[in-house]
């Protein structure tokens, strides 16, 4: 048989969540961030669960490429725009919009021979300080995209930098509505934190913060952006991943055994543990430390000792009756309870976050829909 390690997507949770998006942003439209092969997902596992979206962003023309081949045919948003001259290719045969952050990508686009025009975002650093301009060169910038006629209309976007914490986005929403004042154009601001905890302020309905389109990523997926502060349960998310596996050896300790590479791990009693298909070359991180949650048939138990390559080992003295193929759950749902593992609680002990684990997934570890 196969090695028992298994992910697991489940789309209802997607949707789901999906659905979370527009109950807190119901007047803007919800772009399904899907970069990174949908967090680790996989684009191909997602989308028919997320069809519902009024579009798809992301970061790769190859994973557009992928969008317009499982027949999609609404908007597709390039969130950090063109590399080069000739991706503008690319982006007039398959119809993307793309984000325009520097003064380069505005003159490949001058020099682009197209007869469709393109739909672009000009973003605005509004404080955030890696993509955009300036809010001393935007004007200029939208001045120059405005009279091209490679291109037809122009959004306008930012990312807010803590979003998700005590700063908040306010600073950042002043610096966008002094830019953008009075210029034409749908508006995008709203990442996952922000949708759930500054929607009210973002989409507060002054014209230069109408907010058009928001984008779900991470929250997409069953994360709390805002962890450990809020939880996905605070949020009403749900998992859209369960990484699972089984127990696949046991042993009986004696006060003094160690466990596992560099003897990390020093029993003080009598104690059983069982070792788990699932190791570091799965994507599981090897600096999980001792203490680090799992579910065992259902029941929470941790981590002991060091992750290797191949297993890890938990703690199986509150559970008698687990023994070897036994469902471990490192993240997502449990199928003999309702026991859920949220992918944070598990990033939060490694010293980590989820998209870390989401995107680590390796290779070798098959994936199935629920």
């Amino acid at each position: 048989m196969p090695r028992p390690i298994l992910a697991t997507v489940h789309p209802d949770a997607l949707q789901h969540n999906l659905a979370r998006a527009h109950h807190f942003a119901p007047d803007a439209r919800v772009w399904a961030v899907v970069k990174a092969n949908a967090y680790g997902h996989g684009i191909e596992r997602c989308f028919d669960a997320l069809r519902s979206a009024d579009g798809f962003a992301l970061l790769d023309l190859a994973e557009a490429e992928r969008l317009r081949a499982l027949d999609w045919r609404g908007p597709i948003h390039l969130l950090e725009g063109v590399f080069e001259p000739r991706d503008l290719e690319l982006c007039s045969r398959l119809h993307l919009w793309h984000t325009v952050h520097c003064t380069e990508q505005i003159d490949w686009l001058a020099a682009h021979k197209t007869q469709v025009p393109h739909r672009v975002f000009l973003k605005l650093n509004s404080g955030m300080n890696r993509l955009g301009f300036t809010p001393a060169a935007f004007r200029s910038a939208w001045a120059r995209l405005n009279a091209l006629p490679q291109v037809d209309e122009i959004s306008l976007m930012t990312h807010f930098s803590d979003a998700d914490g005590a700063r908040g986005i306010a600073h950042q929403v002043a610096a966008f509505e002094a830019a953008t004042a009075d210029l034409p154009g749908e508006r995008t601001l709203c990442n996952s934190a922000a949708i759930l905890r500054h929607a009210k302020l973002a989409l507060r309905g002054a014209q230069s913060l109408s907010a058009d389109w928001v984008r779900e990523g991470i929250a997409l997926y069953g994360s709390a952006p805002d962890f450990p502060e809020k939880r996905v349960s605070d949020w009403d998310l749900l998992p859209a991943m369960t990484l699972s596996s089984r127990v696949i050896g046991t042993q009986t300790l004696q006060a003094g055994d160690t466990v596992g590479y560099g003897s990390t791990f020093t029993a003080e009693g009598p104690m059983r543990i069982g070792v788990v298909a699932c190791g570091y070359a799965d994507g599981y991180p090897r600096h999980a430390p001792t203490g680090t949650p799992a579910l065992v048939d259902g029941v929470r138990t941790r981590l002991i000792g060091r992750v290797s390559m191949d297993m890890l080992t938990v703690d199986l003295s509150s559970l008698p009756s687990a023994g070897i193929g036994s469902e471990v759950v490192l993240w997502g749902r449990a199928s003999s309870s309702a026991e859920v593992l949220p992918i944070d609680e598990v990033a939060s002990a490694a010293g980590t976050i989820s998209y870390e684990l989401m995107c680590a997934v390796a290779p070798r570890v098959p994936f199935a829909s629920s």
